[in-house]
């Protein structure tokens, strides 16, 4: 299954009243795993950035008067996203809002709300009345966002990343452990105490070879500086 974990940025509330995108960022996951491709762009709004705007992410008028218009990276947007993946996003409804005002700006159809998925709803159905925005869920799970000073796209889309993968149990939430015996009678487990199975005399020799850690490495070194796997790396003993 691929998804998208996507963020923008944007000059304000309401696209309506001319508000727009000035970042997009988004990571892509096969199976809940993050790949290491990615899309991360800044765009130029045509417009003035409000001092409200600004105080969030940073993004200055003049930095952002030399990049690219939303009709110029619509084309290379659309086709990363494809046709079929789901988007996990956080307040989907603000994101697909105004990406939508863009793509049918420059003459593109919008994107469909059903292949949305709200993490703040998410989040809320499973912390009923709990803080639910991106950094009150970091700190609930201890992911680091210390870098995190300022609003940006790309880095919000990795935090929120590794926060939707606790939101639906973990990074394997559909591996089930059960015993042989459970899975035959599951009336079995509750007869009597479980009663552990004495370790091995031996532990079991490790089946990575030596060129096929040496090829995780490169895949590793390969995502980029930001990439959240080298966390893990740095703290896997």
């Amino acid at each position: 299954m691929r998804e998208i974990v996507l963020d923008t940025e944007t000059t304000g509330f309401d696209p309506d009243t001319g508000d727009r995108i000035v970042e997009i960022g988004a990571l892509e996951l096969l199976n809940h795993l993050p790949t290491g491709r990615h899309f991360h762009v800044y765009i130029n709004p045509e417009r003035d950035m409000p001092a409200e705007a600004l105080a969030v992410h940073g993004l200055t008028s003049e930095f952002l008067s030399t990049k690219p218009k939303f009709a110029e990276i619509a084309a290379e947007f659309i086709e990363f996203i494809a046709e079929d993946s789901r988007l996990v996003i956080h307040n989907a409804s603000f994101d697909m809002k105004f990406l939508n005002a863009e793509l049918r700006r420059c003459g593109h159809p919008p994107i469909a709300m059903h292949r949305a998925l709200d993490t703040v709803a998410m989040a809320r159905e499973k912390f009923p009345g709990a803080p639910v925005s991106l950094d009150a869920l970091c700190r609930r799970w201890g992911i680091d966002n210390s870098g995190r000073t300022l609003h940006g796209a790309l880095l919000d889309s990795e935090l929120l990343a590794e926060v939707y993968l606790e939101l639906i149990g973990g990074r394997q939430p559909d591996l089930v452990l059960v015993t042989e015996t459970a899975a035959a009678d599951p009336g079995a487990a509750a007869s009597g105490p479980i009663r552990p199975r004495a370790p091995r005399p031996r532990p079991l020799p490790p089946r990575l070879t030596e060129g096929e850690r040496h090829a995780h490495a490169e895949f590793i070194a390969r995502m980029g500086e930001k990439s959240l796997w080298l966390r893990f790396a740095a703290t896997t003993p």
